[in-house]
């Protein structure tokens, strides 16, 4: 190999893609939070924790920037929006390579990421210009009803290492063109790829020119700093992004002071595949959905349901494709699975695995890679695991590449096992029968958020609302409708009589 196509040391790489992306160095040396890259396993920054008490100060700045973006015109807040999309687009490279380095995603997964972010800037300015209410049919003469939609207040933004820069713009372009300020709370995984978004967003608002002084926030640390953005009073609406055990700590707090909470936990997911299904087609969208990421998204396929006519042509070309799939270093190229983000990640794969030899289960793959990095960096082969029956630990959400693989007789069958789990995240079926593709979205079919059809439940556009029901918490970001989420309704009911008619027939005549 040239010395050109060398790559240079993790460490090295993530200092000279901050210094371009805007970022001092004295916020990621000197500081208390370790920062590892899961890549290499080393040591790539020593980040400076926010103290809880500089946490209310910036979530109190928030709220005085609310009290007075609120006013500006939505299709002006909109042009900020516009051009933190342009300052994306402009970083796009830079950024896309630290969630590589950060996050250990594959180069296309970065800047697809990062892609993610520039497409909801742009869903959000022509949002700016439709943030409409109804009119609605009054009983009364000369009268008028309508409603309107009014900024709520701050935005707290809670989100996980999986996705360490997408979440906060689904959020944040909604919020900011609704009205609201916005305050991030990143992992603690993954704080660097959240300095750099900061950097580019102020890089915009100084463009734009005229955005009250901290109108986007920043948090830095462990629990306790997500804690006090959870509980302050002056965060009316907050998005999280976690396990479900984490969405039921934060849920009843938020609960209990009457903010809105929008719960993005735990999901999983599962597809079917029918006697009818395009088996080249449902390989690929399988080897995506459950390999991607190492198995590390919201939405990765978990869980596989597969019918007796067919299970027998294409678990062994499955099998085929977990053993010769490339494992390593996500520079490099043709790598399609990278590391694990850290040793907890790779105990819980082995505890899930353990337990499903233990229950008799045949079980592909699994096994660390060694050779890649430190010791510090956990890369393990994707797991196919084929079950003897739907229980055990396939009833959980292990956040790893796992895939288990169950053999089903009816369609009955398959979709009582597909909502057996608590998540309710996203779903898929893999076939050409327009009657059990049907089925499978109707009421009786799928209790997912999502609902596909001859694709993988993995890879969402941002032009729909995304989320899910039961322990994923209900939330939905993104697209379609979900700006609702962050903004307060009022019903306007206008008199232009000069009578004063009661709803419903009510009389209340107090004389002369």
């Amino acid at each position: 190999m040239s010395e050109a196509h060398t790559p240079l040391p993790v460490a090295t790489e993530v200092e000279q893609l901050l210094l371009r992306l805007g970022v001092p160095r004295e916020a990621h040396t000197g500081g208390e939070l370790t920062v590892r890259s899961p890549v290499s396993g080393e040591v790539i920054a020593q980040v400076r924790q926010t103290t809880p008490g500089e946490a209310t100060d910036t979530i109190g700045r928030a709220h005085a920037a609310y009290k007075a973006w609120r006013n500006v015109p939505a299709p002006r807040r909109g042009e900020l929006v516009r051009l933190l999309g342009e300052e994306l687009r402009a970083a796009k490279r830079d950024l896309g390579r630290l969630v590589t380095l950060e996050a250990g995603k594959i180069p296309s997964e970065g800047a697809g990421e990062v892609q993610e972010m520039i497409d909801i800037c742009d869903f959000a300015v022509g949002l700016s210009r439709q943030l409409y209410g109804l009119t609605l049919a009054t009983e009364r003469a000369e009268h008028r009803m309508m409603e309107t939609w009014h900024p709520l207040g701050v935005c707290g933004v809670i989100s996980a290492f999986n996705f360490p820069v997408a979440v906060w713009s689904w959020n944040a372009a909604l919020a900011l063109v609704c009205g609201d300020s916005v305050v991030w709370k990143p992992s603690e995984k993954t704080p660097l790829t959240a300095l750099a978004v900061h950097a580019i967003a102020q890089r915009a608002i100084e463009r734009f020119g005229d955005a009250p002084e901290g109108l986007l926030g920043l948090l830095l640390g462990q629990r306790d700093i997500g804690e006090v953005l959870v509980d302050d009073h002056r965060v009316p609406i907050l998005s999280a992004t976690g396990s479900t055990a984490m969405g039921r700590q934060v849920g009843p707090k938020l609960a209990a002071r009457f903010a809105r909470a929008i719960l993005e936990l735990g999901g999983n997911n599962a597809a079917i595949v029918t006697p009818s299904a395009d088996l080249d087609l449902t390989l690929r969208g399988i080897a995506f959905a459950a390999m991607g990421t190492a198995g590390q998204r919201c939405t990765t396929l978990r869980r596989l349901f597969v019918h007796d006519s067919v299970y027998d042509q294409l678990v062994p070309k499955l099998a085929k494709v977990y053993g010769n799939v490339q494992v390593g270093d996500p520079r490099e190229a043709g790598t399609l699975v990278g590391p694990l983000i850290d040793r907890a990640a790779f105990d819980g794969m082995q505890k899930a695995l353990g337990e499903s030899r233990e229950a008799g289960a045949t079980v592909h793959g699994g096994q660390r890679v060694e050779g890649i990095g430190t010791n510090d960096a956990y890369y393990a082969r994707p797991a196919l695991v084929e079950l003897k029956s739907h229980a055990g630990p396939v009833l959980r959400e292990t956040f790893a590449p796992i895939l288990y693989v169950v053999r089903y007789s009816t369609l009955d069958e398959a979709i009582e096992w597909h909502n057996e789990v608590g998540a309710g995240l996203s779903s898929s079926i893999f076939t050409l029968n327009v009657r059990e593709a049907e089925r499978f979205m109707s009421s009786a079919g799928s209790d997912c958020g999502i609902a596909n059809v001859n694709i993988g439940p993995s890879g969402a556009e941002i032009g729909g609302a995304f989320g899910g029901e039961k322990e994923t918490g209900g939330g939905r970001e993104a697209g379609s409708d979900s700006w609702k989420a962050y903004m307060r309704r009022a019903t306007n009911t206008i008199n232009y009589s000069t009578a004063l008619p009661l709803a419903q027939g009510v009389t209340f005549d107090i004389g002369e």
